[in-house]
């Protein structure tokens, strides 16, 4: 008798957490443990073995499942290790009991495994003096090391990475060969007598020192106050003392980052106490094999250990511990936090050649820290928010990267369908091949703004595809027309499927949430995405069936002054807003008016000119994005004129929030009528400007500025009546609209769904991309 027929009613309060872990979990007692721990809980549900790792589905109240998945990673057996933990939140199913169910037979899927974070012993074994691994920097075993930054094609075997020039000593080679060692068949296996190697160079390339003395040589720079550039896992890391003012502002000169946050690598978990606040589910990320990069909320925007210049104005830290046992070497060596930023410039792709990073580094590092591993492929450090008690990646990359979403295969899917290529957007770059039923995103690629981007977007598409030998017959693309990768699409000779942007937004998050089978309302806000009418879209409402997609609401438009360029600064944005509600008047009331900052953040001749762009329609492509309404905002209230990085504008308002509290909200009606509804944020900017002209604290006005927000979701939905709400795009990564969006739908009754693994932003579009072509090939 199977035990887990579905009941028909599903208490209230209850959800579904699905989850996949893969590492060390078979043959160790895993199973009996998930059985004993969900029992314990009172959790419905199953466990089993698969060929990939092992599945669990349990069902509980939301903290029930958090309590779960705390204890999970705490109380595992003592011989497992978990290399990656997939967890979704899902709809309740009506499990009845908890079992374990018979193994899943069948050949293994080749899954490539993302890069882990060094394991507890390894870790043990390089601060071991009697060990012969101690201080060896490249020590790794089964359960932990690097995979795809090394793996050239499958089948994962050395000859197949790029360890195959080091042959592994007799010792080594034990260990590789004993079923009962860690080791066994562990590709990346090595000693200091058979492995990969240190050198510290010269900014020329002048080798001054090799092994341990090259990494104290290292650590010796840093503390000099200089920069150092260490290759690491998945390409170089520009590091210097992050509580060294001088040295953090010289650092941001050389990389031409004038003020966007760099990250920091602490030696332990006590000391980021020290500075921030961490949860438990903080904690958890922090330790956890993918060891992302995590926003904590800072104790305070003065901490000792850090100097100002490493974050300006962010109330936020992006924190991350080491993670391979070079990295625990070095901050264990130094004893103290270091800025350990991307090793490129600006707007370029990390460097991970030695050679190539002398020649495009050597005016920014006083020191090299290398070794002689080649690095195959360039994965940057992933980046993950905790947002409505849940993991959020805002960057997928390290650790994450390449595990594939599985879609759900039914009646109606195609039979053997053909491999699809989807090659994103333009910004925060990612692509996907789609090998039915899997969908396999890659790392975090990056802005397609320059020729080295573009190059590294080739590599890893080309990369992607010669990994799990697909050859797509088909290429999925944005409907921009001049986004670099529609026109490298268009080259490919290949038949294409044009995905409008926030469609692929949708799907994207249809697909992590497995609603692919559900219509939703799809709430799609962003900065920049190409309209099906011509226009730049942004806050968009679409109803998604599984046949069809509509957009039935949208925000009011309004001109961009100088199209991209308004991007950078949000005065011509502000100037946009007011003159789409004032038309000339605006230039000859402003000086008696509440908006005569945005005024004078122009000059004369600027002024005259940007009156007569708008005055013809000259370069003023209207667009209804909320992120560019978040811009507008920021600069009428006076924080943002010009921005120096993608998002500043927007992500200052919503700092500006911290301390704040209020349940006002500024007007803003939905036009219903016919057709298509409008949000009207005419009396909303009217509203501000009111705000601003009584010298409101910025704080009140951005609270309300997001409450209206909020209330514009609630409404659309209720007048489109879709129970399910998915909240996607980059203002989602916003995490007080979210979470007061989550907190109103589901008191008003609605299913609200948002990101978890893959990002909010445009790293998800090539997910959507995929899935829409499936449809495609589907409704044909």
């Amino acid at each position: 008798m199977n035990l887990l027929l579905k009941s028909p009613i599903v208490m209230p309060n209850l959800t579904r957490l699905s989850i996949t872990v893969r590492g060390a979990v078979q043959g160790v007692g895993f199973r009996p443990f998930i059985y004993r721990l969900a029992t314990e809980l009172q959790l419905k549900g199953w466990v089993n073995n698969s060929a990939q790792g092992v599945f669990i589905e349990v069902e509980g109240t939301p903290e029930q499942l958090e309590t779960f998945l705390l204890r999970l990673d705490r109380e595992k057996p003592a011989i497992s290790f978990i290399q990656s933990l997939e967890s979704s939140w899902l709809e309740p199913v009506g499990f009845t009991a908890f079992e374990i169910r018979p193994s899943v037979a069948g050949a293994k899927t080749a899954v490539v495994l993302p890069d882990i974070a060094t394991c507890p012993d390894c870790l043990q074994e390089i601060f071991d003096p009697q060990n012969r691994r101690y201080r060896y920097p490249f020590t790794n075993c089964t359960n932990c090391g690097p995979r795809y930054t090394i793996i050239r094609e499958l089948p994962y075997d050395r000859a197949n990475t790029s360890m195959q020039e080091f042959q592994m000593c007799p010792d080594c080679q034990a260990e590789y060969d004993n079923p009962l060692n860690r080791r066994f068949h562990a590709q990346p296996n090595a000693c200091p007598n058979c492995g990969p190697q240190l050198e510290f160079w010269t900014e020329l390339g002048e080798v001054l020192a090799t092994g341990d003395r090259a990494l104290k040589d290292a650590i010796s720079t840093v503390n000099r106050g200089q920069i150092l550039a260490v290759k690491g896992l998945g390409g170089f890391h520009l590091m210097v003392d992050a509580g060294n003012s001088a040295a953090v502002r010289r650092l941001r000169r050389c990389k031409h980052r004038e003020e966007k946050p760099f990250a920091v690598m602490y030696p332990s978990l006590e000391q980021v106490r020290q500075d921030c606040q961490v949860t438990a589910i903080e904690e958890r990320l922090l330790r956890s094999p993918e060891c992302p990069i995590v926003l904590l909320r800072r104790l305070s925007d003065t901490a000792t250990n850090i100097a100002p210049e490493v974050a300006p104005d962010n109330p936020y830290l992006g924190v991350m511990l080491p993670y391979t046992p070079l990295h625990h070497l070095l901050l264990t060596g130094l004893g103290k936090p270091v800025v350990a930023t991307s090793g490129n410039l600006s707007d370029e792709p990390i460097c991970i050649d030695e050679w190539e990073a002398r020649d495009r580094l050597k005016n920014i590092a006083d020191g090299f820290l290398v070794h002689d591993r080649p690095i195959v492929r360039a994965v940057d450090d992933s980046v993950v928010r905790v947002v409505a008690g849940r993991e959020m990646v805002m960057r997928r990359a390290r650790g994450y990267a390449p595990l594939p979403i599985s879609l759900k295969v039914t009646p109606d899917s195609p039979p053997s369908p053909p491999a699809i290529l989807a090659v994103g957007a333009h910004l925060k770059s990612a692509v996907a091949i789609g090998v039915f039923p899997q969908i396999f995103v890659s790392q975090h690629i990056g802005d397609l703004e320059t020729p080295q981007a573009f190059q590294a977007f080739q590599e890893a598409t080309a990369s992607l595809q010669q990994l799990y030998e697909a050859n797509p017959e088909i290429v999925a693309r944005d409907a921009h027309p001049d986004y670099r990768s529609t026109r490298f699409a268009e080259g490919l000779g290949l038949p294409q499927i044009e995905v409008q942007h926030h469609y692929a937004h949708v799907l994207a998050c249809m697909a992590e949430n497995q609603l692919l089978e559900e219509t939703v309302l799809g709430v799609a806000w962003d900065g920049t995405g190409y309209g099906l009418d011509g226009t730049i879209w942004g806050g968009e409402f679409l109803r998604v069936s599984p046949q069809s997609w509509d957009r039935v609401a949208h925000f009011r438009t309004f001109p961009l002054l100088g199209g991209d360029k308004a991007v950078k600064e949000p005065r011509r944005v502000a100037l946009g807003l007011l003159y789409e509600v004032l038309g000339n008047r605006l230039f000859t009331e402003g000086v008696t008016e509440n908006y005569q900052h945005i005024l004078q953040a122009f000059t004369p001749l600027e002024l005259t000119l940007l009156g007569s762009m708008l005055e013809k329609q000259i370069n003023t492509p209207v667009t209804s994005s909320v992120g560019r309404l978040f811009d507008g905002v920021a600069a009428i209230a006076g924080l943002k004129s010009q921005i120096s990085f993608e998002g500043q504008a927007a992500t200052a308002l919503e700092f500006a929030l911290e301390g704040w509290m209020t349940e006002e909200r500024y007007p803003l009606p939905i036009q219903t009528g016919e057709g298509v509804a409008i949000a009207d944020w005419e009396l909303t900017i009217l509203a501000i400007l009111r705000d601003v002209g009584d010298r409101l604290p910025i704080g009140i006005i951005s609270a309300k500025f997001h409450n209206t927000l909020v209330d514009s979701i609630l409404a659309v939905a209720q007048w489109v009546g879709e129970e399910r709400i998915v909240l996607t795009g980059g203002c989602f990564q916003n995490a007080y609209l979210t979470e007061q969006v989550i907190r109103r739908l589901k008191l008003k009754g609605f299913r609200p769904y948002w990101h978890q693994r893959i990002p909010p932003n445009d790293g998800g579009i090539a997910l959507g991309q995929v899935v829409a072509a499936y449809r495609n090939l589907n409704q044909e």
